[in-house]
């Protein structure tokens, strides 16, 4: 029998949060550069990934979201990217709806990299650092319609 791992998984829950052609991001000072990455957050245990998923979204960003289906599960092995070895994530991503005005924004619990909030139209993800970039080309493939849900695997 092997020995057991220290390391422990992570979850999260990430929100594509789509408004009139636009994304919104979380844009973000990180690692030493600007940058953006999806709003969202850990998983706090007993609960289900789309209440973290609203949960995190009012706190960041002061939006009421409500999840509509999951788009893509991704892990994050930082051993196979240069990372901690005991760093191990799984984020489910979900296409969220925002109830209230989606202009409104301003949380009241911003992660601590977090430099503020930005819609950006579809068409323009692709050309942003955007973390992780695997997913740039699928956020921007929104503005052609809805894929089906998928596992998208180790993805940095």
């Amino acid at each position: 029998m092997a020995e057991p791992d220290t390391a422990t998984v992570r979850n999260a829950a990430k929100a594509v949060v789509l408004h009139d052609g636009r994304v919104l991001l979380q844009r973000a000072h990180w690692d030493g550069q600007d940058c953006y990455f999806l709003p969202g957050g850990g998983q706090h245990p007993g609960e289900a990934l789309g209440a973290t998923v609203r949960r995190e979204l009012l706190e960041e960003t002061g939006l009421d979201v409500t999840p509509e289906r999951l788009l893509w599960l991704r892990e994050y092995i930082g051993a196979n990217h240069g990372g901690a070895p005991e760093d191990h994530r799984v984020e489910a991503i979900f296409l969220c709806r925002p109830e209230g005005d989606p202009d409104k924004l301003g949380g009241h619990a911003e992660d601590d990299v977090q430099t503020g909030l930005e819609w950006v139209e579809l068409e323009k993800v692709p050309g942003l650092n955007l973390l992780p970039h695997g997913l740039r080309p699928l956020i921007a493939d929104l503005a052609q319609g809805q894929p089906p849900t998928r596992y998208l695997g180790d993805l940095a």
